[in-house]
Order: structure tokens, then sequence, then C-alpha cells
């Protein structure tokens, strides 16, 4: 960063999850100093957020960009300044649904070299466990990708099959010698059922992707990682009967994690109108009661995180023509949108700025081992920092969402938590809804120091 010292301040600062008058000083995009509010150093540029509340910047760990090969969906110029939006600092893409799939070296350089030059936030890269491609894990892992991705179930796209049991004792002991994580999306295809009703009403989807399929493919995932001492992380958690199923997997010492999404935190399958497929994601959104467990454990911190699954698509994609559940695309766009919709929530809750905080900015940089740069307001981090306001209400119009395409079940929802000022590397990524001159953020690889 040019142009000497940068302070940031505000009457709530959280540092050590605690709100607190403060300034942050920032040289060359990492935090220098944490003083007093009024301890501004001379000739820096001042950042004064008054009484908003200032905090590590997001990390979102579960992100589908789609380019290339799919950028008619997204791309990173638009997921990244989408972010940005939302308070996100650091993102990392999943190995699908681009083309091609991040199941190889080749391929991540690929991706890697259409990023460079348009990410408004830090993008890192999650590798792919597909059949056959064992002996791609080590090379990726030295590469550089966060840790990798698989699924029990068909994924969408063809370009990245669901593993069977023979390729996961394939893939696990190779990523338990390295101590990547596997992040598996856990649903058994034995539990799932044909449609048996009519295709445009929810309820129908709803029952063809019972709350067994979810439990059933995270206890057969834990028995293997527990086999071969290897880390997994279950993505979306979406039935509260599964936190049982990996209470029960770490105290028999299996190294296991798991996180859930913003739409399964705010909304229940209650609300979801006939043809309404804006809401279609796989695990499905369940009922009311389902969401008040997922957020107990939340709480009591047996689900650590809340990352957003981004996958959105093409308006045709989502088949809001004729409403059909089955035919439509199971993805939800909501990266501007997580801070927001997990503060609504939380916030009714009695859960505060530091909960928040932790399940979204802290946990996922362990996650992706990172802790040591991001996800703390502390000296010595990158000047990665969300400065948002808790009492405002963002109502989300077409006109202001920055995702390719204004398709999401956050459309016309309002919702307190309204972001003033993102800060990528101390640089402004976004302020008061303003675009940025240039892209801000960097292509982030985990063999890296800095």
């Amino acid at each position: 960063m040019t142009g000497g010292a940068l302070a940031i301040r505000s009457r709530r600062v959280l540092i050590n999850g605690v709100l607190r008058p403060a300034c942050i000083v920032v040289e060359n995009g990492v935090i220098e100093q944490i003083g007093d509010w009024n301890a501004l150093p001379s000739n820096a540029r001042v950042h004064d957020f008054g009484e908003d509340v200032v905090m590590p910047g997001l990390v979102d760990t579960h992100v589908h960009v789609n380019e290339p090969g799919r950028t008619e969906w997204e791309g990173f110029a638009t997921a990244t300044a989408a972010a940005a939006a939302g308070g996100v600092t650091t993102l990392l893409d999943m190995p699908l649904n681009s083309i091609p799939a991040t199941t190889s070296v080749r391929a991540l350089e690929a991706k890697r070299g259409v990023a460079e030059g348009q990410c408004a936030v830090n993008v890192g890269f999650l590798g792919g466990v597909v059949p056959g491609n064992a002996a791609e894990l080590e090379p990726l892992w030295n590469a550089g990708v966060f840790g990798f991705k698989c699924f029990l179930v068909p994924s969408g796209v063809d370009e990245f099959p669901a593993v069977a049991e023979g390729d996961l004792r394939a893939a696990l002991p190779i990523l338990a010698a390295l101590d990547a994580p596997l992040m598996v999306h856990a649903e058994l295809g034995e539990w799932l059922t044909s449609p048996a009703g009519d295709p445009r009403r929810y309820p129908t989807y709803l029952a063809s992707r019972p709350d067994r399929a979810e439990t059933e493919a995270i206890a057969f995932v834990a028995r293997l990682a527990h086999d071969y001492g290897a880390r997994v992380h279950i993505v979306h958690v979406s039935s509260a009967a599964s936190v049982e199923v990996i209470e029960r997997a770490r105290a028999a010492g299996t190294k296991i994690s798991a996180e859930t999404c913003p739409h399964y935190l705010t909304f229940s399958a209650e609300e979801i109108a006939d043809g309404a497929t804006q809401y279609k994601c796989a695990p499905p959104i369940r009922d009311a009661a389902n969401r008040a467990a997922l957020w107990s454990a939340l709480a009591r911190g047996t689900l650590g995180m809340i990352v957003s699954d981004h996958s959105p698509c093409t308006p045709d994609l989502k088949r809001q023509d004729d409403g059909d559940f089955f035919a439509a695309w199971g993805g939800i766009a909501s990266l501007q949108f997580g801070l927001s919709a997990v503060w609504e929530g939380a916030r009714s809750r009695d859960l505060d700025a530091g909960f928040v905080a932790e399940r979204m900015s802290a946990a996922p940089a362990r996650l992706a081992g990172l802790e040591h740069r991001k996800g703390a307001i502390a000296v010595g981090y990158d000047a990665d920092i969300v400065a948002w306001d808790p009492d405002a209400v963002l109502d989300v119009q077409a006109a202001t969402i920055r995702h390719r395409h204004a398709v999401t079940p956050y459309l016309g929802r309002r919702m307190h938590g309204v972001v003033r000022a993102t800060f990528v590397g101390g640089r402004i990524a976004y302020i008061d809804d303003a675009p940025t001159a240039a892209p801000t953020g960097r292509i982030l690889n985990r063999n890296a120091t800095t």
C-alpha cells in the first residue's frame, strides 16, 4: 500500500470477541497497531466509522464461481464484487461447476490464470476428488489448493462425478498423510426417492431428499475418516438430525467438522410457494423446527461455521418459467447477503457480533489454514476488515445485486445489517455502494507465506 498509514477507527471494534473503541493502524496491507480510538498517527488517511461495527472480513470457504466454462452463470469479477459488498474478504472457489473442473494441476493453473486481475477480494482454490484422480491429489496439494471436495451423489454436472466407497478408500490415506481436509457433500443416493406428486410443489421436492439421506452419508464418511485418521468436513448441513451423528463421531475421535449456510438459517419449507424454484438447493431447506435446531447447534459449537454455498446459474436453468423443482438447477445465490441474513437471525436470538465473526470469519479461516493471517483483528494480521451497521435495514432489490443474475430467494427481503465498507489488504474493495477503480484481491496459494 502506498501513501503512508491508514487508520480505521470506530466506537465498536471487535477485538478478542469484545466490541470497544479502537483505532486500527495499517501499513503495507497489514495491521501494525491497535490503539485507543483517538490515537491517530500523523498524516494517516483516516476512515472513521462512528458507531458501526468494525470486525475481521468474512472468510467464505464454499463458493462456486463457475469460471471458466460457465461464466454465463457467474464469474470472478461479478462473484468477488458481490463478496466485497457483503463483507467477504477471502473466498475459496469450489472445484466445480467450472470447465475444466479443478481435478488436476493443469485445471488449477487454468483457473488461476483466468482469475488473475479480476478479483475484488482474495481468492483461493479447492481441488476435487472424483473417480480415478487419486494420483492428482498430492500434486494439487503441493500446487497450493486449500482442501478438497467430493460428492456422494451426482453433482449436477457430468465433469464432476460422484465418488463411491472405493474411491474414498483410495483418496483418504493420501489426504490423511497430507493432513488435507476433505469437504463432503453428504447425501446417499439409496435414501433419495423419485418424485411422488406435483413437481411444482416444494413438499414434493423436500420429500425426495429426506433427512436420512444426509445422516446416513455423514455416518458413512465418519467411519471411513476414522479408519484412516483423515480430516473430513461436512458441507451445508441442512438437517438437525445430522447434529447428533456429528457429535457421536467427534466423541469417538474422528477428525470431523461441519458447516451450515445462511439459507438453512433464514428460510423454512413452510414459506416456499409452489413454483418458487429460487429456493431450490440440495440438501433442501427444511421446516422451521429444523431451522431452530440448527441455530442451537451453532450456538453450542457442534456446527462450527456458516458459509454461503453460493451456487448461481442462469435464470432459464432455475426454471422459473414452469416452476419445476426437479428440473431446476439446485443452488442459491447468496454471497452478497450472508452477513445480513445471519445477523437478522442472530440478533433475534441474543447472539452478538462476536458470534457472527467467529462462525463466519475465524472458523472458516481455520478450516482453510489461514488463521495465522485472517479471521481476527490483531497485530500482524492482514488488514481484511469490514465495517457494517447492525441497526440499519438492508432492502434487497435487483438493482443493487452484484451477482451476475438477480435470481435469489433474498430478492425483496428486508434484513438488519448493512455493509458500509470492506477493506482487502488495507485497500477499499467496497464503500457505500460505490464501485472501486481496480481489483483489490489477490490469488492465494496455500504454500505462500504472505
